[in-house]
């Protein structure tokens, strides 16, 4: 299956989302590009749209490889297996993970405005992204959600690895998949166009989803 961009992802997620039975449901995207998928999934189900934000923690000479994650309330997961082989020092984890969370607070304020974080508790919090790898960061922003009280967690995915998608089943109580491809290198591989969304984009997308399901998201006055 190779989808044609992420509204097209977006589409035919939102028809398997569809059947989830939701109560009060809102969706939330992991920016930026799962913010383009999540959008066509709000519309569908009617339900508003927020961020999930965590970050990746790059190892020292590879920042593409990642060792850790860490989500908006600092909890964190680090790979201790390949940080002992590759030897990176306490004091390196320590540094990043400041300095991601610097960064999804950064963010968090860019993408919110003047809008206040919406409630989480008793509601159904369905999480779109375009797609995960190793899934070690969005399993941070999963564990951050957990304590929230909500009355479900769905994870909603256009693509993932098969192995993937069984560390992360354990994670929520739904897991919606659509295609789980062997061999997987890269997300990106699964889609015609794969470019990249900006912080704008986020914002505009999320104003206009606003505009049409407010939900709690509403300005303070």
């Amino acid at each position: 299956m190779i989808f044609e961009d992420r509204r097209d992802a977006g589409r035919k997620l939102a028809q398997r989302v569809a059947a989830v039975k939701a109560v009060d449901p809102l969706v939330l995207a992991v920016p930026r590009g799962g913010i383009v998928v999540a959008a066509e999934v709000a519309q569908a189900l009617r339900a508003p749209l927020d961020v999930l934000i965590a970050r990746k923690i790059g190892s020292p000479h590879n920042e593409e490889l990642a060792i850790g994650a860490v989500a908006v309330d600092g909890t964190l997961l680090i790979d201790e297996s390949l940080t002992k082989a590759l030897r990176v020092p306490d004091s390196y984890v320590k540094q990043q993970v400041e300095k991601e969370r610097r960064e999804i607070e950064r963010r968090t304020r860019y993408y919110r405005g003047n809008h206040p974080a919406p409630v989480l508790k008793g509601r159904t919090l369905i999480v779109v992204d375009d797609g995960v790898a190793t899934g070690m960061t969005i399993k941070a922003a999963l564990r951050y959600l957990k304590p929230q009280g909500a009355e479900r967690v769905v994870l909603a995915l256009p693509v993932a690895p098969a192995d993937t998608a069984q560390e992360l089943r354990r994670e929520v109580d739904e897991l919606i998949v659509l295609h789980t491809p062997e061999p997987f290198y890269a997300v990106g591989q699964w889609y015609s166009l794969f470019d990249q969304t900006s912080d704008d984009e986020v914002v505009e997308i999320l104003d206009s989803i606003r505009d049409l399901y407010p939900g709690d998201n509403k300005t303070p006055a």
